[in-house]
């Protein structure tokens, strides 16, 4: 069987499935792509038996078939090759060749047959929501999900949907980011599902900030998105999200406005002479004046002032600089907004007058 393609159009279809492709993998047919000819396009599949990702490519062929090739092996070979490039890909037995200029690569195939795929039960639920939604809300909250945790929930995100409102939930126990989009679901039901670590990172690079909708089934193990010509699948998290609504601080609280830049750069300059392992930074409080402070083992010290709008008690507290600046960095308005109850509680951190996104940030001992 004979496959003529451009290269251009064969190689974005396989940079979208190649990211799923485990480097280091228990079986050998995993390293490769599950590809399915028919007229006019091939198919490109991948899985890691956890996601599964599957795209398409325009593409002349002679008939109808399925095979496999070495993920990375062919990827490289079509960046290798230059731009518009025309490529013929000649099947025959165990081995796939392919040809454009003066070039010829020839690689080992596996049974398609033994491709492994993610099967998921028939959808219970069922909706349709912009692209750019589910984007935003990956993009405002996937930095909080744990690594590695034994508490394996908390290795995902958690996606809650009701009738009117779909909201992101991630934690890694220090940390929580939250975020809502307010729009007509179309669910019965409320519901709640833990996406994996790996899916959502691949979900955030694979979506556009495109307002055409995306569709999403959820069954009782597995997720599925359609969107354009890909179709992405993911196995659930089983497990109970903890109930983040306790840790929200409430109550008393005191409110400082700063300057969203301006903020992010004393921390960063400030974090420069912070303890390297556990990064604290010691924030003093006081009517219109933000004091930081910042030291390490070696007895460097660094101190910077930075004028906020705070009218509270005076307060000193300690937090991690890297978890206050993954938020200030996702955050896209020009005033920051800090709830503080005391010294030994979390802080709340919201784009100045939303409550859209909020982030809870716990106090450290320094």
């Amino acid at each position: 069987m004979k496959i003529n393609a451009n290269r251009d159009e064969l190689l974005g279809p396989l940079l979208k499935v190649g990211s799923v492709v485990e480097r280091r993998q228990t079986l050998p047919i995993l390293a490769n792509v599950l590809i399915s000819a028919a007229p006019g396009r091939l198919q490109f599949t991948a899985t890691d038996l956890e996601v599964e990702l599957t795209t398409s490519a325009n593409a002349d062929m002679d008939g109808e078939m399925e095979f496999t090739l070495p993920a990375r092996k062919l990827i490289d070979i079509c960046k290798a090759l230059p731009e518009g490039a025309a490529v013929t890909l000649e099947v025959e037995g165990d081995k796939a060749t392919l040809r454009s200029g003066r070039g010829r690569f020839t690689m080992g195939m596996l049974p398609a047959q033994d491709y492994p795929a993610i099967e998921p039960a028939a959808a219970s639920e069922q909706l349709n929501l912009p692209e750019s939604v589910l984007k935003r809300l990956i993009d405002k909250t996937a930095f909080a999900m744990a690594h590695q945790d034994v508490r394996y929930y908390l290795n995902g995100l958690l996606l809650e949907i009701t009738a009117n409102r779909v909201r992101a939930v991630a934690t890694d126990g220090h940390r929580l980011a939250l975020c809502d989009a307010e729009l007509d679901t179309g669910v019965g039901g409320d519901i709640q599902v833990i996406l994996p670590r790996k899916a959502v990172l691949e979900l955030g690079r694979l979506l556009s900030d495109d307002d055409g909708a995306l569709q999403l089934e959820i069954s009782n193990s597995h997720a599925r998105v359609r969107f354009g010509d890909t179709i992405f699948t993911t196995k659930l998290i089983d497990g109970r999200f903890p109930d983040y609504e306790r840790v929200m601080p409430s109550g008393d609280t005191q409110e400082l406005l700063a300057d969203r830049d301006g903020l992010r750069q004393s921390l960063t300059r400030t974090s420069i002479l912070s303890n390297e392992k556990y990064r604290g930074i010691r924030f003093r409080l006081a009517p219109g004046l933000l004091h930081l402070q910042a030291h390490n083992p070696e007895q460097d010290e660094a101190e910077e002032e930075l004028e906020i709008d705070y009218q509270g008690n005076e307060i000193t507290i300690g937090f991690n600089v890297g978890y206050l600046l993954d938020v200030l960095n996702v955050l896209d308005t020009d005033q920051v907004s800090m709830s503080l109850v005391d010294s030994n509680s979390s802080t709340l951190m919201t784009l100045a007058g939303s409550t859209e996104c909020r982030y809870v940030v716990m106090p450290m001992r320094l």
